[in-house]
């Protein structure tokens, strides 16, 4: 059994005026490019289930990512990013190049975390392709083994930030 420690977060909590100067932007950048809010769906081509642990902490009350007008949505059909994590694997590239079929555009494909982004550690496995890229093209990677969640929430806000026209 492997028990890990939480990532603490570098700079510690946001204060109130920051988290709602952030919430501003984001909801700014998606209306602009959407006209909504943005819908993500995560899609886990293989992976340790590290960066879903992760992910996950995104939803609890001290990152509340629907504050920010984001929010993970259980179809391909209804998102604006696939989320990817984890190494591609060949047992695994048609269901994610299915769900980027099934993505409606403007889409994006955001890596999440060092597997989705070249393999990571499973790089060189019989079984693993390597990256997201070699399957889909990728908009934006968000490197560590596993990323915190304030690091994928900045990588979220700066895509939107990037498209907002």
């Amino acid at each position: 059994m492997i028990l890990r420690t939480p990532h603490p977060d570098p700079v510690g909590p946001a204060d109130p005026e920051t988290t709602a100067s952030l919430a501003a932007r984001l909801e700014a950048a998606a209306q602009a490019r959407l006209g909504r809010g943005l819908a993500i769906r995560h899609v886990n081509t293989g992976s340790c289930n590290g960066c879903e642990l992760e992910l996950r902490a995104l939803n609890n009350v001290l990152y509340d990512l629907e504050r920010f007008g984001l929010r993970f949505v259980e179809s391909p059909r209804h998102a604006d990013v696939l989320l990817v994590t984890g190494p591609l694997t060949r047992n695994l590239r048609t269901a994610l190049e299915q769900a980027w079929d099934a993505t409606p555009d403007p889409k994006w494909v955001v890596a999440v975390g060092d597997c989705a982004v070249d393999g990571g550690v499973f790089k060189g496995s019989y079984a693993v392709l390597g990256g997201t890229g070699l399957a889909v093209p990728v908009d934006l990677t968000i490197g560590g083994c596993p990323p915190p969640p304030a690091r994928i929430l900045a990588g979220l806000r700066a895509l939107l930030e990037a498209n907002a026209k």
